[in-house]
């Protein structure tokens, strides 16, 4: 397989730097130090991946995370341009409230939980984040968060019923 036929199959990810830090090691001479990268890649259609890069030069730790962040993709449940139900996410002191919002909303969100979504291709959602601030532990919460939503028919495949036994009353009304 030539090169141009292996980069038709790579697709093309939305990759976003949340954060460079730098980061001390202690040794015996006094400090090292080298640089944490944290990347977010997503497809906009429902994939999203975090990667976290460490290394002595920015663009090396980039390349670590960027790398991760792809190898390390999750599918995300969508409704349309939002997600199927609110939802929360727990990582260390952080957690992140997911809620959907009817179109034309937007991501009310800040920082990594911006980007994560984003890159997951949601475009209408609240947010809340409790807790802890930190970024990364932010970061990690919203993916957690997203892994734990499905879709109705998923629900219903588990269940062993129809997607209309799954569906709130209210769905099933709006549907016919």
């Amino acid at each position: 397989m030539s090169d141009y036929q292996a980069m038709e199959f790579e697709q093309e990810f939305d990759e976003r730097v949340i954060e460079i830090k730098r980061v001390a090691k202690v040794v015996q001479g006094g400090r090292r130090f080298s640089f944490r990268v944290t990347v977010v890649a997503g497809d906009n259609r429902g994939k999203v991946g975090v990667g976290v890069g460490k290394a002595n030069a920015v663009p090396d730790a980039m390349r670590k995370a960027t790398e991760r962040a792809r190898r390390n993709m999750h599918l995300v449940a969508l409704q349309g341009s939002t997600i199927p139900y609110e939802v929360i996410g727990k990582v260390s002191g952080s957690e992140v409230l997911l809620k959907p919002a009817s179109p034309g909303t937007g991501v009310i969100a800040g920082g990594g939980v911006r980007a994560v979504l984003e890159a997951a291709g949601i475009s209408d959602i609240l947010t809340k984040s409790l807790g802890s601030s930190n970024v990364l532990n932010v970061v990690f919460a919203t993916v957690q968060a997203l892994d734990k939503l499905r879709t109705p028919q998923d629900m219903a495949a588990v269940r062993g019923k129809t997607v209309n036994d799954v569906l709130p009353f209210w769905e099933r009304r709006k549907n016919g």
